[in-house]
This record gives C-alpha cells, structure tokens and sequence, in this order.
C-alpha cells in the first residue's frame, strides 16, 4: 500500500479557521454501509440507545507555544516538547542567546541541535507555560482563536497533549447530559498526542513507516464500563488508539497504561467490536485518514471525502465531523 492512495484534493477554503458555534451545531456526514446522511451534529443523539458506551480522551492540551525576541529583536517562536526546557524553534539562534518573553521572563539557549535547542529559564517552566504560554494550534489554522476553550474539549482533564482530540470538540455539556438521559454511559480513556503527531509520513511504502510512541491509560473502573457495552462507540482517533493499544483479540480492554507505537492502516485486525467512531475529516496522506480508512474501508471512507468536498463540508481540527457507522 503506497502513500499516494491516500491522497485527495482538497480546496483550501474548505479548511475550517473557526469553530462552529455553538459548538453542537457542525455538521455531521452519518456512514451506513448503504447510504449517507447529512445531518448537524446534535442530531447525533437519535443513533445512540440505553446500554452504549461512548469512550472518550479526556487529554488536555498543554499551552506549550511561546513568542519572544532575541536581544537583536528578531523574533522566536518555540513550541516546548516537555517540562525540561527543551524545544523546537523558528528562527536561528546559538549556544549562550538570550530570549525575552513577556512578563519579564527570559531564557537562555543552553544546548542546540538542528531545530531543537535547550532553554533555562529565569522561573520554573510551569510558571512559564502558566503565564505566556498558548496553545499550539494547528499550522492550518491562520485566524486567531477567540478563546482557549475553542481548542479544548468540555471533558479535558489531564494536562499532557499537545494538540486536540478534536472530535471531542463537537460537544457540549448540554448534548453529553442528553446521552446520559437516554442511558448512554461514559467511559473516559488518556491518550497524551505527541509533537510527532505532525510530522508528516515521508516513505511511500506505508508499511515502512514508524510511528510515534504516545503515553496512553485506562484504569480499572473504565475499563470495566467498556467491557460491559451493549455497543461500543469511539469519539476520536486517539480514544480509538488508545484501546487497540490496551485490548487483547479476546475482545476485552485491560486496564494500564504504555507508551503505544501501534499502527493502524488497511489490513490491520481490530481486537475489539465497535457499533461506531465519530471523527473529523482528515488530512491527507494523514496516518489518521489510514486509521479511519482501516476501520470502514478505504473505498468507502474516499467516497465519503469527494462528496464533503462537492457539499463543502469544512475539514481538519475545527471542521465538521463523520459518524460510521457499523
């Protein structure tokens, strides 16, 4: 299977800079394996039934951007890669530049490597992310963000992510509160999405390709409410990953915890029965538009792509979402 069969055109207009708002109102393309629904994404209440589980990323992404200046005046942008001062940069810089920030905070390049350098900063970094940092959205994205909950689920707990599951952007408390009336449970699974996440896949044999390790959890309780789903829907890629990476081809998940570097392309074997995945629409040659490819089909999943480019539907992180279902 080559990299190029999972390439589309794609106009640029179609990139969504914004999000819908409320946030419920997206649009949603439903996948039966005969037809196709367009329908808003609130409406996706009328596919779920008591006894289903939906899983969930609960990740939270860290405000790990940083814009300063060196002492010249040359402008630095960073994007910090953990909790150790290292990062990758924008702009050149040398062993001992100074880099100002806002709020009278100030790093000094300790160690450089290609495009990663090593900052000491003059506060403990957490001090650091908490009062300059921003979230790091997407390259695609031009237009500023109108707030920080816009690039945040309502269900983000634990900070570690350095970018969004963002199907789970689609919902708000209101349309979660809805599927627990009907007797939805949920069930909530960690999986942290690493820098790597955006690099791009550079073999045209997709087999070939490494993927990046990514921490991932299920404890105990959750794994539990998975395990006794009457049907088992995903929200996102990521909670998708997350099980395949913690279930055995017994059909059960198991509660732990891993670095995953699981792979998941056409052909591959699901351990586990899913009723549904909800997802957004993905870039191409992506390993997320393998992934999605690999759990309905990749025939299907291209034919749904060219009719949301003929329908406009708006694509990637802040774009309108798919429901397919088995």
């Amino acid at each position: 299977m080559k990299l190029s069969d999972f390439d589309y055109n794609l106009p640029k207009e179609l990139i969504a800079q914004s999000p819908a708002k409320p946030r419920t109102h997206s649009r949603l393309m439903v996948l039966h394996y005969d037809k196709i629904e367009h329908k808003k994404f609130y409406e996706l209440l009328d596919y779920f039934k008591a006894g289903d589980v939906l899983v969930m990323n609960e990740t939270k992404v860290l405000k790990i951007k940083l814009s300063g200046k060196k002492e010249t005046g040359g402008k630095i942008e960073l994007m910090l890669e953990g909790l150790n001062g290292e990062a990758i940069v924008k702009g050149k810089l040398k062993i001992g530049n100074k880099i100002i920030f806002d709020k009278n905070i100030f790093g000094i390049v300790k160690e450089k490597s290609e495009n990663k350098i090593k900052l000491e900063f003059n506060l403990p970094i957490k001090e650091v992310i908490e009062k300059i940092g921003k979230l790091p959205i997407p390259p695609y994205i031009k237009k500023e963000l109108n707030s920080d909950s816009e690039y945040q689920t309502v269900f983000a707990k634990k900070e570690g992510s350095i970018a969004c599951p963002t199907s789970g952007l689609h919902f708000d408390d209101k349309l979660l509160k809805k599927l627990e009336n009907k007797g939805v449970k949920f069930a909530k699974v960690c999986l942290h999405v690493s820098f790597d996440t955006f690099l791009p896949v550079e073999v045209e044999e997709v087999k070939k390709h490494k993927m990046h390790g990514e921490y991932c959890e299920i404890n105990e309780k959750n794994a539990k409410i998975i395990n006794s789903a009457k049907r088992l829907f995903v929200l996102g890629t990521t909670a998708l990953r997350t099980l395949e990476s913690l279930s055995k081809p017994d059909k059960k998940v198991y509660a732990g915890s891993k670095i995953t570097e699981i792979f998941i392309y056409p052909g591959y074997k699901f351990n586990l029965k899913y009723a549904g995945l909800i997802t957004n629409f993905h870039l191409p040659k992506s390993t997320l538009l393998m992934m999605i490819s690999a759990f309905y089909g990749k025939e299907k999943i291209f034919e749904a792509y060219k009719i949301a480019v003929k329908e406009k539907y708006r694509f990637f992180s802040l774009g309108d979402a798919m429901f397919l279902l088995n």
